[in-house]
């Protein structure tokens, strides 16, 4: 392996230095990390420990570990990136500055690190509707996602609560796995006449009015009550959350989050990306939710996979322009 002349002088002045400093300890950034680490390079994964599927009893769509807990799935990445070199730590990044070709990353307990590159995959936050009682049952019998959660309240009695634009297509998204859809229009725009067709076409219940609360025994859900008292009995809710990015630390390098659409309704905030994860800030590469604020798992280990043979690239450019300059000045570059 050839270290560059930063990481040199960075080591030389007590300071941690890596080839790549991954934050965000998900399937995304060990995916990465893995990808890197076989690559021989030297990297620290950091992590809060605040994942966005903990409350959710399994992973699902991920051929070949489908209906893994969360917490075993990421256990055995973190076993695997330790197995060839790479570092973890438990933390979280509060600031992020240039220092010289690389990046100074300052932690929450002061510490600070190095690095060459930076692998932002530090996920997002989910921006639940102000509706009592939702949050207690968020990743349970509240649902997001049918390809994550449908099959296992397939033939229930489906809620959805509409917020926005985007609330028929997903009623009709439901729908392929119950045929007990309701439809409650709560803060959403009343739909066209095409939209009510469709739904009544497939079957859809629509009930006008807020709904004021969600109703559970003993843990689970058992209905919605509207603002009106009415109540309807559903024993799972889907619902649209606004997806935000998690990378307010990355503001002083002049990376800045986007609005990213679906169907032309603006679903959350994100770091724009090219299709290796490459950000507009150089030497930062951004993969997963933090990317891509609808991707599954399986496609936030891809993209970290990407991201870190794309990095990796990246970096043996670097070594071999910084070889070829001591070659031509006679001096050998250390490995």
């Amino acid at each position: 392996m050839t270290r560059s002349t930063a990481m040199d002088e960075a080591a030389e002045n007590g300071a941690e230095a890596y080839d790549v400093v991954v934050v965000g300890g998900g399937a995304a950034g060990l995916s990465g990390a893995l990808a890197l680490s076989r690559a021989r390079r030297s990297v620290l994964v950091i992590d809060s420990g605040e994942p966005r599927n903990a409350p959710s009893d399994g992973v699902h769509v991920y051929l070949g570990r489908e209906g893994t807990p969360p917490a075993e799935l990421m256990a055995d990445g973190r076993a695997e990136i330790r197995r060839y070199g790479a570092q973890l730590r438990t933390g979280r990044v509060v600031s992020a500055e240039r220092d010289g070709t690389g990046f100074r990353l300052t932690l929450a307990d002061a510490s600070v690190v190095r690095a060459r590159r930076l692998l932002v995959t530090s996920g997002l936050v989910d921006e639940l509707p102000d509706v009592p009682g939702l949050a207690e049952l968020w990743g349970k019998d509240v649902l997001h996602c049918p390809y994550c959660h449908g099959w296992e309240v397939r033939d229930r009695r489906i809620g959805v609560l509409a917020t926005g634009p985007l609330a028929v297509h997903q009623a009709l998204l439901w729908r392929q796995w119950s045929d007990d859809v309701t439809l409650f229009l709560h803060t959403a725009p009343e739909p066209d006449d095409e939209s009510y067709e469709q739904l009544a076409a497939r079957g859809v219940a629509v009930v006008d009015g807020k709904v004021d609360e969600l109703v559970a025994a003993e843990g689970r859900l058992t209905g919605v009550r509207l603002a009106s008292g009415e109540e309807f009995g559903v024993s799972a809710l889907a619902v649209a959350t606004r997806m935000s990015a998690r990378a307010d630390w990355l503001a002083p390098l002049g990376l800045d989050l986007a609005d990213q659409a679906v169907q032309g309704t603006v679903v959350g905030r994100h770091i724009p990306t090219d299709p290796t994860g490459r950000t507009d800030v150089p030497g930062v590469w951004a993969a997963g939710n933090v990317a891509e604020v609808s991707a599954q798992v399986i496609v936030s280990a891809a993209a970290g996979v990407r991201a870190g043979a794309a990095i990796n690239a990246d970096l043996v450019t670097e070594d071999t322009r910084q070889a070829v300059a001591a070659r031509r000045a006679g001096r050998p570059l250390g490995d």
